[in-house]
């Protein structure tokens, strides 16, 4: 019984000292660069957003952000990687609609749960899809575009971001409710899709604005139409979809996860370092030229609008008939 006493005593202690262990990391935290991952390629819309934020975030830290991009699988790989890395504070992964809520969607096993299987850091922003078309595609409207489809059907290409991604959901979404066709031609990632068109290989993309709005403000494709429901002041020259397709509505998010397990103390201090650098005015001018709208949400906020979104995508998968591989 004495054994067994001094056994719960030690016990006892060790929990008692649990927090003050988690809090002590926390005040030399961070003393090393910290690991971003990013499940999408260069270039890609998240890619661009994650360096923008992930630039400043390591100014407030006082470390660098480091950047690893993991593309695959429509985000699985990425999801995949941060899911079983140390909890120690020192790999975050950009979630985005894509990675988190349409990939794992597609899996007959799912491999991750992004609700359950991370420590939800914050939401910092919210991104819409630009509809942007090669300049020899005579469409200046998403009804010229629609009719130069059906006209030239069988020969009007659609580049995507990979099946799956959010590009290829919207896009798929846009001929289902515009009641027209594009073949789809899906590339590994948002950089490589948007460049397609530039090469006019594709004649058009419905991709998330910041993989494409730098080439729209150089001329070098033509923007015509957004996915949020209204217009909005991000994108002041460019109409909604749902101007022409009523009801339409496809848009994103990006936030921050951390490896379950992450001391509590730690995500604090990135949340608190996120909100830092999503009120910098530079981040935030960025951002806008992204048309990308700085949206904070704390972690339970973020967890719902995860959920929220794996249940809007679920019918949408349903409605342009993607297959569960």
């Amino acid at each position: 019984m004495k054994h067994l006493s001094l056994i719960a005593f030690f016990l006892a202690l060790a929990a008692a000292a649990l927090p003050a262990t988690g809090q002590d990391a926390a005040k030399a935290y961070p003393d090393r660069p910290i690991r971003m991952l990013v499940p999408n390629s260069p270039g890609s819309a998240v890619d661009t957003v994650s360096r923008i934020v992930g630039v400043k975030m390591g100014e407030v830290l006082g470390q660098q952000m480091v950047i690893d991009n993991r593309a695959g699988a429509g985000g699985v790989i990425g999801m995949e990687i941060a899911k079983s890395a140390n909890p120690d504070g020192y790999t975050l992964i950009t979630a985005s609609t894509a990675a988190s809520a349409v990939a794992v969607q597609l899996m007959k096993k799912p491999t991750f749960d992004p609700v359950k299987d991370y420590d939800h850091v914050a939401q910092f922003s919210e991104t819409p899809n630009v509809l942007a078309v090669h300049p020899s595609v005579p469409a200046k409207s998403v009804k010229e575009l629609i009719d130069f489809c059906k006209a030239k059907a069988g020969q009007v290409n659609m580049a995507s971001a990979g099946p799956g991604s959010q590009s290829h959901l919207s896009g798929a979404y846009l001929q289902q409710m515009g009641k027209f066709e594009a073949l789809h031609v899906p590339y590994k990632g948002g950089g490589p899709s948007v460049a397609a068109v530039l090469a006019g290989e594709s004649q058009w993309t419905l991709t998330p604005g910041p993989a494409v709005m730098t080439h729209v403000i150089a001329g070098r494709v033509r923007a015509i139409g957004h996915s949020l429901p209204k217009r909005t002041p991000l994108l002041p020259n460019i109409p909604a979809i749902a101007e022409t397709i009523p009801g339409f509505d496809y848009s994103g998010w990006q936030g921050f996860l951390v490896p379950k397990g992450t001391p509590k103390a730690i995500t604090d201090k990135l949340r608190d370092a996120l909100i830092k650098t999503m009120n910098s005015p530079e981040v935030k001018k960025a951002l806008e030229i992204q048309a990308t709208e700085t949206v904070i949400r704390g972690p339970d906020a973020f967890r719902k609008v995860i959920q929220e979104t794996l249940v809007q995508n679920a019918i949408v998968i349903k409605a342009v008939g993607l297959k569960v591989e």
